[in-house]
């Protein structure tokens, strides 16, 4: 099978979004929800389904690349081992937002990223119910819709965004309270290349959540990094947290602000 073009890549998860996915918002059955490892962390028939089908297509174009999926790695935690030293690999998120899901919210999306020797290459979020696509290739721009993306320039008073409880309401310095986010990374990365929110601050870090976002507001304008300043690197150690920013002068605005946050 010949390797996928970035468009192909996109029209796939819409595919697998439409059948697997949509048909089953707001129609969820009782015995479609379950929760991995503890209560709060759920997994729906949709979500195991549409990453078989994910993988499935991207190990038949590309042989030789590791494809980590959420589901998977909660299987089987080695894999998220094999990927840190994959030299060629993919991340899947088959439903981003699984509580929203659940919840009845069309704040939800699919989401991939391409890695080639560490780096973010290519990234795909697909919003199904709010029919958005952005799509992002490393040195070559943002796009949603097929329209190029620039991050608009930062206004009076950054709006930041967690989806943490116990930063909510929070002042970093003279900042504004952080507000929640829309709990869910493949809304929350583009809300900020939007303009919708100048930064998020995020706890947890996983690859699947965070590599297609990041290359998105990268190349968008944007910077994403951890809270020791170091770039983000989905490959790299697990950082401790991540300041996702309109641009670089927000983000070190932001993470020389982040200690005062409780329960780093």
């Amino acid at each position: 099978m010949p390797e996928l073009g970035t468009a192909e890549v996109l029209a796939m998860l819409e595919e697998v979004a439409d059948e697997v996915i949509t048909p089953r918002f707001r129609r969820l059955a009782e015995g479609d929800v379950s929760s991995k490892s503890h209560p709060g962390d759920l997994v729906t028939v949709a979500d195991r389904e549409a990453e078989v089908l994910i993988t499935r297509r991207l190990t038949a174009a590309y042989p030789d690349a590791l494809v980590l999926g959420e589901e998977a790695a909660s299987a089987d935690p080695t894999v998220l081992d094999r990927f840190r030293s994959a030299e060629h690999a993919f991340t899947v998120d088959p439903v981003d937002g699984t509580r929203n899901f659940v919840k009845d919210s069309p704040d939800h999306a699919v989401m991939v990223a391409e890695l080639r020797g560490g780096d973010v290459v290519r990234s795909w979020i697909w919003q199904p119910q709010h029919r958005a696509a952005y799509v992002a290739e490393r040195g070559a721009g943002a796009w949603r819709n097929d329209v190029r993306v620039h991050r608009p320039p930062v206004g009076d008073g950054l709006l930041g965004i967690t989806s943490r409880r116990g930063w909510i309401g929070r002042a970093l310095g003279t900042l504004r309270t952080l507000e929640l986010s829309w709990r869910c990374c493949g809304v929350d990365y583009p809300a900020i290349v939007d303009g919708r929110a100048d930064y998020a601050l995020y706890k947890k870090t996983k690859p699947w959540d965070h590599a297609p976002g990041s290359l998105l507001v990268a190349e968008a304008g944007g910077h994403v990094g951890t809270f020791r300043g170091e770039p983000y690197r989905p490959q790299g150690p697990p950082p401790s947290g991540l300041v996702v920013a309109a641009d670089r002068a927000t983000y070190d605005v932001v993470r020389g602000l982040v200690p005062a946050l409780p329960g780093l």
